[in-house]
C-alpha cells in the first residue's frame, strides 16, 4: 500500500506539493497568477500572519474584495504552541456578515450563545448566519477553510445556521456532465450563495465552457487537473486556490490518476441588480 492511503483525508491541502524538484532551487519561482478577471493563489505564495480577533490562529487571505470580489476567502490556522498557553479560538465576522467554515485539517469545538456545542472534524461544515454569536475552539491545531460575505437580505427570508458533513449529501444529478455534485447548502432563498463539492475521476471534464454572472472561490481538496481561465490555461493541483469574476470563461479536466474533488463558493439566489 503506497504511502498516500495512509494519510488522512486532504492531508495535501496542509503538506502541498510547492515547486516541482527542478525548480526548488529556483528563487521567485511561483505559479500563482494575479489577473483582473480571475487569479491562482498557489501554495507557495501564501502569507499568513495572524488573525484579527481570533486567538492563537494564524490566517492567510486568498480572496479580498481588493481583486474585485463580493466575498473573502480564507485559510485559518488554529493552533496551540505550547501547554503554558491558551487554547486557539475564533473571532467573530464583522457586522451583517455571514460565514463559511470548512474543517480540511484536525477538529474543532463550534458553540453557540445557548452554550450548544457541535465537534467538526475533516470534512465536516457549518454556515453562521449574520450577527449570529458563535465560537470555535481548538484544543490541537486545526486547518479551516472560511468564507465570508455581507449577507444579502430579500424580502422575509433569512438564513438558519447549519452544521453537517460533506458524506450526508447526497449525490445531485448534473445534466449532460460526468462529474459528480454535492450541494453543502440548501438552494432556498433563505441563502445568497451555495458551496458545492465536486468530483472528478482521472480523464473527467466539464462538457460547458461556462461563462456567467456568479463569483467563484475554489480550494483544489485533491487531485490535479488543467483550469482554463479566460485564455489561459493552468496546470493546477490540491491546495491551489482560484477566483473567478463574473464572466471568465472556465473550464476543468482533470489529470494524473487519483479522483480531483473542489470545494467551490458561488453566490445565487439574488438579482445581479
Amino acid at each position: 500500500m503506497s504511502e498516500t492511503y495512509n494519510k488522512p483525508m486532504y492531508w495535501k491541502v496542509t503538506n502541498p506539493t510547492l515547486s516541482p524538484n527542478h525548480l526548488q532551487d529556483l528563487p521567485g519561482f511561483t505559479r500563482s497568477v494575479y489577473k483582473k478577471d480571475h487569479a491562482l493563489i498557489t501554495p507557495e505564495s501564501h502569507v499568513f500572519s495572524p488573525l484579527p480577533d481570533w486567538s492563537n490562529t494564524l490566517g492567510a487571505y486568498l480572496i479580498t474584495p481588493a481583486m474585485g470580489s463580493h466575498f473573502v476567502m480564507y485559510l485559518a490556522k488554529m493552533q496551540v504552541l505550547s501547554t503554558l498557553t491558551e487554547n486557539s479560538r475564533s473571532g467573530l465576522p464583522p457586522q451583517d456578515v455571514e460565514r463559511f467554515i470548512f474543517v480540511v485539517q484536525g477538529d474543532v469545538t463550534l458553540s453557540n450563545a445557548s452554550s450548544i456545542s457541535h465537534k467538526l472534524t475533516v470534512d465536516s461544515y457549518a454556515y453562521l448566519p449574520p450577527n449570529i454569536e458563535h465560537s470555535m475552539n481548538c484544543v490541537a491545531s486545526a486547518t479551516l477553510v472560511v468564507f465570508e460575505r455581507k449577507y444579502a437580505a430579500v424580502g422575509n427570508f433569512m438564513s438558519e445556521s447549519i452544521v453537517s458533513s460533506t458524506d450526508k449529501q447526497p449525490l445531485l444529478e448534473t445534466s449532460g456532465e460526468v462529474f459528480e455534485l454535492r450541494k453543502l447548502l440548501p438552494t432556498s432563498m433563505h441563502y445568497d450563495f451555495n458551496v458545492h463539492i465536486m468530483d472528478f475521476q482521472p480523464g473527467e471534464f466539464l462538457n460547458v465552457k461556462e461563462v456567467h454572472y456568479n463569483q467563484h472561490g475554489l480550494l483544489l481538496l485533491e487531485g490535479q487537473g488543467i483550469y482554463r481561465l479566460g485564455d489561459d490555461w493552468y496546470p493546477v493541483q490540491t491546495g491551489d486556490v482560484i477566483w473567478m469574476a463574473p464572466f471568465v470563461t472556465q473550464w476543468y479536466a482533470a489529470l494524473g490518476k487519483t479522483r480531483s474533488r473542489y470545494l467551490l463558493y458561488k453566490d445565487v439566489n439574488r438579482n445581479p441588480l
